[in-house]
């Protein structure tokens, strides 16, 4: 419960942060992709990162009516797989790359899965 608790702490406290560091991984890399998915309730297009070491994942979602969800999922004691979801402020929807907003935006329109360059996110 304690891991549990650290992680929603972070989420709320440091969304930002956690935003601005997967940027910067997703800059740092040749192409990223960004997947369309269906939820129960809505679709979506999202964008993840891996941190090996912590063993956890990061990923950018963004909902129709231009809703954007930072999730943060990990692996619990009992190796169950819990994602924790924090919506974003205008502030930090301020951080996202225009480039990196439009290629999410058009996958969620055309409901098919985009590759894009790193680089797109340096501009």
């Amino acid at each position: 419960m304690a891991k549990n608790n650290k992680h929603e702490e972070r989420l709320k406290q440091q969304s930002g942060a956690i935003l601005q560091d997967m940027l910067k991984e997703l800059a740092a890399t040749k192409a990223f992709d960004v997947h369309f998915e269906e939820g129960d309730d809505d679709s979506y297009a999202v964008v993840k990162t891996n941190d090996y070491d912590e063993d956890t994942e990061t990923a950018l979602i963004l909902l129709s009516q231009s809703r954007w969800i930072l999730s943060l999922g990990y692996y619990n004691e009992k190796d169950d797989f819990i994602e924790l979801f924090q919506p974003l402020s205008q502030t930090e929807i301020a951080l996202i790359p225009n480039g990196l907003q439009k290629g999410m935006l058009k996958v969620l329109e055309s409901e098919d899965g985009l590759r894009l360059p790193g680089v797109l996110l340096t501009k």
